[in-house]
Order: C-alpha cells, then sequence, then structure tokens
C-alpha cells in the first residue's frame, strides 16, 4: 500500500514483449508504473529496432509481426504522455532491496529500491521506488565451444541478428549460420534478404526430432505456416540446409575463413568422414537461450531449473515480484505477451484491490496455456548434439575471459577431483572472468557432466566499486520521466 491518495507504483524492469505487456496492463489498470530497460529503445530482441541517428526508411523489413509492434509502441507512447508510464531506457539494473517504511500508513513490508547505471558510459547511478515489481528481463543465448569459435568472425546467432535490426550492418559477406534452435531460421532468412550470401545453415535437429513432437506442433498452424514462410525464404535465395549437421571446426589465422560441417548419427555423434569445409567470413552460431534469472536470484525468487518459478498470477515466491516472459522458461514473443499481460493485471489486483479485467484475463491465461505446451514440444525437438564434447580438444578455449581451456578444465575433474562448478572455478579460474560464468557455464558444466546450478550472486551486472560506495549514503532521487517529444519508443 501507498501512502493515502498515491496510486501504487510498480517498477517493470525489461522492456521487451513481456515487460511491455505488463507495464501497458498495469497502466490501463491504474497503477503508476516505471519502466526500466538498458536498451536505449523499448522492443527487446524481438522487436529491435534501428538506432535512430541511422535515418532507417524501412524497418519493417526486418522484422515480422510489426503490427503487434505498432500496437506496444503506440500503447507505451500514449501512456508516457498521460503520465502513467516513465520509461527509463539506457538504465542497467544491478540490483534491487527492499527498504523498510517507518510510516504505519504504508505497506509494513516496505518498498523495492530498483538500483541502476544510466546512460552509455553506466556511470551514473539511479534509484527507483516501488510497491511492487515485475522481473521481465528475458534470456541469452548458449554457445558451446569447438575447435575455433574464438576467431574473429564467430559470432551467435541472436549477435548478427541485432547487428542486422540494429545497427543495419551485415556482420559479413558469406555466412554460415549453425546450431540448433528455432531463431537459426529466422536469422538466415533476414541475413540472405539483406544481401549475404548465407553458404549453409546447420542444424543439429531432423526429421526424427520433428516427428517424435508432431502432435504438439500441429496443434499452432499459425506457427507452422510462419516456419513455412522463412523455408520458403531460404529456398528463394537457395540457402542449403544441413539437418542433423554440426559445425565441428573454425579455420582462419587472423579471422574466419571457414568451417568444417559434419553429420551426426541417431545418438548425436559424428559420423567418420562426413566433414566438408565450407568457406565463409562469418558464422552465426547458438545453441538455444537460458532464462536471465539473476536478478531474481538475488530477490531471493525460487529457481526451478534454470527458470523462476511462478504460480498462475506469475507471482514468485517473493511477496509482491512478478516473473514473466523468457526468465520463467524460454518460450517465444507470444508466450512473453500472454505472461506479462497477466503479470500486470495481477499486480493491479494485488497492490491495488482492483478487480482485474477478467475478459483480458481469461484470454491471455488461455493463450498461456497453449503456447507453453507448443515451447516445450519444441524444446525437445531443438537440442544440442548429445555427444557435443566429444570435439572439444584439449586446447579449445572453454572460459573466453580467463582463457582457460578445456584441458585445466579435464585436469580438474581427473586429476584433482573436482565435482562441481564452483571447485573448477576455484582450481582453474573458470568463471571468474567479466561474465562471471554466465557464457562459459554451460560449457564447463557439460565438460564436468553435472547440471548447471543456480548461482545466487548479490548483484545482477558488473558495477564499479564507487557506486556500490555511493549506495551505502542517501540514494539518488527518483529519476524524471522522460518527455513524450523525448521518448524513443
Amino acid at each position: 500500500m501507498t501512502a493515502h491518495g498515491e496510486r501504487p507504483r510498480l517498477a517493470v524492469v525489461g522492456a521487451g514483449p513481456a515487460g511491455l505487456a505488463a507495464a501497458l496492463a498495469a497502466a490501463r489498470q491504474g497503477l503508476t508504473v516505471t519502466l526500466v530497460d538498458a536498451a536505449p529503445q523499448a522492443g527487446g530482441q524481438f522487436h529491435r529496432q534501428p538506432a535512430e541517428g541511422l535515418g532507417a526508411r524501412r524497418a519493417r523489413a526486418l522484422h515480422h509481426r510489426w503490427s503487434t509492434w505498432e500496437r506496444l509502441r503506440d500503447g507505451l507512447a500514449r501512456h508516457v504522455a498521460a503520465g502513467r508510464i516513465t520509461h527509463l531506457p539506457d538504465h542497467h539494473v544491478w540490483t534491487v532491496e527492499r527498504e523498510k517504511d517507518t510510516d504505519p500508513d504504508l505497506d509494513p513490508d516496505g518498498t523495492f529500491v530498483v538500483h541502476a547505471l544510466r546512460g552509455p558510459a553506466q556511470e551514473e547511478p539511479a534509484t527507483v521506488r516501488a510497491d511492487g515489481l515485475v522481473i521481465a528481463t528475458g534470456g541469452y543465448e548458449t554457445v558451446l565451444p569447438f575447435p575455433g569459435w574464438t576467431l574473429p568472425g564467430v559470432v551467435t546467432a541472436g549477435g548478427a541478428q541485432a547487428m542486422l535490426k540494429g545497427g543495419l550492418v551485415l556482420p559479413g559477406r558469406t555466412a554460415v549460420v549453425a546450431g540448433t534452435g528455432p531463431l537459426l531460421m529466422p536469422v538466415a532468412a533476414g541475413l540472405a534478404a539483406a544481401g549475404a550470401r548465407v553458404a549453409a545453415l546447420v542444424e543439429a535437429a531432423g526429421a526424427r526430432d520433428v516427428a517424435r513432437s508432431a502432435p504438439a506442433l500441429a496443434a499452432h498452424p499459425g506457427k507452422l505456416a510462419e516456419g513455412a514462410r522463412y523455408a520458403a525464404e531460404l529456398l528463394r535465395h537457395r540457402v542449403p540446409v544441413r539437418s542433423r549437421h554440426t559445425v565441428v571446426a573454425a579455420h582462419g589465422t587472423d579471422r574466419l575463413d571457414a568451417v568444417t560441417v559434419a553429420a551426426l548419427d541417431p545418438d548425436g555423434r559424428v559420423r567418420t568422414g562426413t566433414g566438408h569445409r565450407v568457406p565463409c567470413d562469418t558464422l552465426a552460431v547458438g545453441h538455444g537461450m537460458l532464462p536471465h534469472t539473476d536478478l531474481a536470484e538475488t530477490l531471493g525468487c525460487a529457481v526451478d531449473g534454470r527458470r523462476v518459478r511462478v504460480d498462475d498470477e506469475q507471482r514468485t515466491d517473493v511477496p509482491g515480484v512478478w516473473a514473466a516472459g523468457e526468465t520463467t522458461g524460454i518460450g517465444g514473443a507470444d508466450l512473453a505477451l500472454a505472461e506479462g499481460r497477466i503479470a500486470g493485471l495481477s499486480a493491479a489486483a494485488r497492490l491495488d484491490s482492483r478487480t482485474p479485467d477478467r475478459s483480458s484475463w481469461r484470454s491471455a491465461a488461455a493463450a498461456r496455456s497453449r503456447l507453453r505446451r507448443f515451447a516445450s514440444a519444441v524444446d525437445a525437438v531443438y537440442r544440442p548434439p548429445a555427444h557435443w564434447t566429444d570435439q572439444v580438444t584439449d586446447d579449445t578455449v572453454v572460459c573466453r575471459c580467463e582463457e582457460v581451456p578445456a584441458a585445466d578444465v579435464r585436469a580438474a575433474v581427473g586429476e584433482l577431483g573436482a565435482g562441481d562448478l564452483r571447485t573448477v572455478k576455484l582450481l582453474t579460474r573458470a568463471g571468474m572472468g567479466w561474465c562471471q560464468g554466465r557464457m562459459c557455464g554451460p560449457a564447463v558444466a557439460g565438460l564436468l557432466g553435472c547440471e548447471l546450478p543456480v548461482s545466487r550472486r548479490p548483484f545482477a551486472r558488473p558495477l564499479p566499486l564507487g557506486v556500490l560506495a555511493g549506495a551505502t549514503e542517501d540514494p539518488t532521487e527518483d529519476p524524471q520521466p522522460v518527455r513524450p517529444e523525448e521518448e524513443n519508443a
């Protein structure tokens, strides 16, 4: 509860589909919303927009679901202009804490204080106070190591897409798109449509994997039609598609000049003698995604596997905290929209004792159930090759930050008896670098043969010591709202 006469305040972290849907739903129900996002413009990765200075005239050519983005963008602009939503772009949240209120008229559990660093240099501290919090921090790509993966010219599949959507640039002239997952097809199609020659789309999944999940996939004809459109685009640009194949090595001296592609047997092992070299100057590679749970973990939210645990209202087990989108499990933009809408409606009902819009709630809940089933089917289809570690040579760098090769990890396990990621980290420094194991964690876990554990860090991102020292002093005032004419969304 807030002071008498004040509208409850909701902070939403992340302005992708889930965060935008939550902010709009809560604002429509009467909450005062602050939307905090690290990007300079709203939209997240899915609706990433070109920088305004580039003067893009046909940005919609790089997107599908453009009408959905227009609806979200225009709704955000209206609520910002009306003062119901404050949009804070370029604000990188590093932690959230609970601050106890001394006023008995206020919530005895206190308010949430969102700590962020603002600006491109991430040097200016900023705080936002709120009665409730929605975590919509999305997900991040997994890239499993292989010989040569650190060469210049090797990028993540999402990174290649971000360069194209946000910077209007191609990562190279001749590309191979490889790995596994539904992201690969739109990336390959987007690169080809933008003028790159896509020498191959290399997908670890095959027809048998699709057949096993065919009934669940067939229940979503719209999704299948979307995939068919991408397939037609690849056919039109004459992109060779290699299913049940994988990239086993990248080659080059100063930068990438070729990759070796090989076939996989039904068990996920590379078939001997099937390797062939494909010349290219860019490899866009990805092996699926993981939820971004760092912020939820700092608050003590329960995490099941690698996803934040939520109930039917998208509430976490921490009172006053909701989570939506990829942070509760990778499922795509449509599922994120449904979850965000539910989180926003629930926050309004719980914080302001309002009766939610039942029609919108039922519609979003039905969509969520349907899309979660589809996401589970997709997850069953697209999995990294079961024996990918067989291709990781001892001199392959596993932890890029600390330059730790696979040989060191294997020695820590086989010779020194390490049985968990923390021990490997202490013995090899794998995971001690800038990313704190976010990128190398899956690879180290794979070499170790264990599940990727939940890591509860006090901070969701690196920050200067000076900022941490300043946080013990009187916090800064809440940032001023973005004026409508300055609104980037």
